[in-house]
């Protein structure tokens, strides 16, 4: 057999035993609706078993971003598939959609079966912490495309929710709490500043610096928190109005995203204290308070619009589930242009 396209730098045998490593992986997470198996031309679900009177599907796309070099460069890959996977969901949960099933693209410059199959390890962890089923994918070997170990994912997610729970802000009034649910870190957003920073700062991801509990690079690739279980939670026993990941763009950008019009969130900056690894790169970096807000979620990784009445339940709710819950704010009266948040 001709071995040409292997000098050209794909090799369809390498790719074959990625597959058969990963299979187990990708089998553990199928729940009720999975038709297909791995292999086919297409991932099959089946609708036909869920209760719903109107049935919305619900679907998101995203990917990693450049945490993925923090990754390559500490050589740690166990852990980003769960990045993926959450920046998935945690998007589509916000319209109190329930995850089905996932999809992954994974791009690279050379297969590495054994060592890439920990990032597919990673997919399926979070895709059964979820609940969600990890159906497909494509993994495509482009020696052209990208540098010797460099690599690229992304990842889409279908959920559903019945039209009549669908969470989308609209009920969000003045008066309303507003929760919000701490993050895991940086999760998977403004890694490029992360990154600028540590170039010009000169600092080394194998150092413990004061404050962070770990070598630097160990603490940048902590995972993004699951919030998807969460809300599915909450939104069956507690009025849910609103939610917002805060993912690119940070509060600026996100929380108005669920505001109506004629209010804006009124943001207690002393509600929260901002962990020191956002500290630690803010003092380095020299970014001010502003710009933080908006790059960076700074411990917040997820808001949550609910009735005042309800906000201590929401608060005990999350805590039980392993999630630290606080008052973040209030929903106020907007007048004119005034801005849709404020933090003082």
């Amino acid at each position: 057999m001709s071995q040409q396209y292997k000098k050209a730098g794909v090799d369809i045998d390498a790719g074959n035993r990625f597959v058969e490593i990963i299979k187990p992986y990708i089998k553990s997470t199928h729940r009720r609706g999975v038709v297909s198996d791995i292999g086919g031309f297409g991932g099959l679900y089946s609708l036909g078993e869920l209760n719903m009177k109107d049935p919305v599907l619900v679907s998101g796309t995203d990917g990693v971003g450049t945490k993925l070099r923090i990754a390559i460069e500490m050589q740690k890959f166990d852990t980003i598939g769960i990045d993926l996977v959450a920046m998935c969901v945690n998007d589509i949960a916000c319209s109190g959609a329930e995850p089905l099933f996932f999809l992954d693209y994974f791009a690279m410059s050379k297969l590495k079966p054994e060592e890439h199959s920990e990032i597919v390890k990673g997919i399926a962890q979070a895709c059964k912490k979820t609940g969600c089923a990890l159906i497909g994918g494509e993994t495509a070997e482009m020696p052209d495309m990208y540098a010797e170990d460099d690599f690229d994912l992304a990842g889409f997610a279908v959920g559903i929710v019945d039209r009549s729970k669908i969470i989308d802000g609209s009920a969000i009034g003045i008066g309303n709490a507003i929760v919000g649910v701490e993050s895991t870190g940086f999760h998977s957003n403004g890694y490029s500043l992360v990154r600028k920073i540590l170039r010009d700062a000169k600092l080394d991801l194998k150092k413990v610096y004061d404050g962070i509990d770990k070598p630097l690079g160990e603490a940048l690739i902590t995972p993004t928190a699951l919030y998807s279980p969460l809300i599915t939670q909450l939104a069956r026993s507690h009025e849910i109005k609103g939610v917002a990941h805060i993912t690119g763009g940070g509060f600026w950008d996100n929380i108005p995203r669920i505001l109506p019009a004629g209010v804006s969130a009124a943001i207690d900056r002393s509600s929260w204290t901002i962990p020191e690894l956002f500290r630690f790169f803010q003092q380095n970096g020299g970014v001010d308070d502003q710009e933080m807000l908006r790059v960076f979620n700074c411990g917040v990784g997820l808001v949550m619009v609910v009735p005042a009445d309800q906000l201590s339940g929401v608060i005990e709710t999350a805590g039980i589930a392993g999630f630290s819950a606080f008052e973040l704010g209030r929903i106020v009266k907007r007048k004119g242009d005034e801005p849709r948040i404020t933090v003082e």
